[in-house]
């Protein structure tokens, strides 16, 4: 299973005008990716209510939709992200329950239509994930979550991830190319394109070849994480100015990378090995998050699910200068 990188798509939600938008926005991205009519519409009631959700307690924030493949098929994922002063959840998950005086069908009711439901509140604001998958689609949940964007949302990225998985092995890349715009999002491509013919080749060998694949572009920063859930073992490689965290209940610890520029030059590269890192969480970021984040700040939200964390971690830290990604994998021999 290969997972090509993909753009978080950002809906603002500042008035009622765009509700109606917004659902149909989800609703059309279902179809298109093989959603019949009761499982789009679905997905068009969950985006009707998180929409509204988000102007009765927060009065503007945002929805922010993604393509989830699937080893037949594709999810819907759907997350309302807001800056309020947070909210009772507890509360808000009582079908009918609403603080705007207005009777919505309730996050309870939202939380049976999806296959996946959670959600983070704090006096920072709150964030609430949703993924619809065909009712026939009968495969477990991945628990990553990714949140990428552009640079004053051009449409071009100089960032980019790719995850793969086979049985309990997960191989992820994110690839920072130098600057931002086409160019640099031409230099991350091309490395990309080499990682996804073989993401479970040593990753000195992946990073060789994907700086022979970057030579003539740009360049770039590059981080290979290889999970392997037999041996309950991560192996990591990078070089360059990726962010790199494990991330336990008790502790976190930053993974190493080398200086330099793939494609361009550096001196060495060496893998670093983890042992013992099931159930812990895997982060790796781009430098458009800054890195004095800390999720001990935040009580709770290691539990969380993956795509939450990201989520979070995006509006909280985000530069505002550069092309920005946040990976982040809870490392589960589990997965199948």
């Amino acid at each position: 299973m290969n997972m090509g990188g993909s753009m978080t798509q950002v809906l603002p939600i500042e008035d009622s005008s765009q509700i109606g938008h917004a659902r149909r926005t989800a609703q059309q991205l279902a179809e298109k990716h093989g959603f019949d009519a009761t499982d789009a519409g679905r997905v068009a009631l969950v985006t009707t209510e998180l929409a509204s959700n988000i102007l009765k307690h927060a009065t503007r924030g945002e929805l922010q939709l993604r393509v989830l493949p699937r080893a037949s098929g594709a999810g819907i994922e759907i997350l309302a992200v807001d800056r309020a002063q947070g909210f009772d959840l507890h509360a808000c998950l009582t079908d009918g329950f609403s603080t705007g005086g207005t009777q919505g069908i309730g996050l309870g009711a939202v939380s049976r239509q999806a296959e996946v439901f959670d959600a983070y509140a704090d006096a920072r604001g709150a964030v609430l994930l949703t993924r619809l998958y065909p009712r026939s689609d009968k495969t477990p949940d991945r628990r990553f979550g990714i949140s990428q964007h552009a640079l004053h949302h051009d449409p071009a990225c100089g960032d980019v991830w790719h995850l793969a998985f086979d049985g309990p092995r997960i191989s992820a890349l994110v690839i920072d190319g130098l600057g931002h715009g086409e160019e640099a999002e031409r230099a991350a491509r091309a490395g990309e394109r080499v990682f996804a013919l073989s993401p479970f080749a040593s990753p000195l060998l992946l990073l060789e070849d994907i700086h022979h694949a970057m030579i003539g572009t740009r360049g770039g920063a590059l981080a290979i994480a290889q999970f392997d859930g037999n041996t309950d073992a991560l192996r990591f490689v990078g070089i360059g100015n990726i962010g790199g965290s494990l991330i336990a209940p008790d502790k976190s610890r930053g993974l190493a990378s080398h200086p330099g520029i793939v494609g361009g030059q550096y001196r060495k590269a060496q893998p670093f090995d983890y042992a013992q890192v099931n159930g812990q969480l895997l982060i790796l970021y781009s430098d458009g998050l800054q890195s004095r984040w800390n999720l001990q700040d935040y009580p709770g939200l290691v539990h969380r699910h993956p795509a939450v964390i990201a989520a979070i971690l995006h509006r909280d830290f985000c530069r505002g200068r550069d092309d920005v990604t946040v990976l982040v994998i809870a490392l589960e021999a589990t997965h199948g």
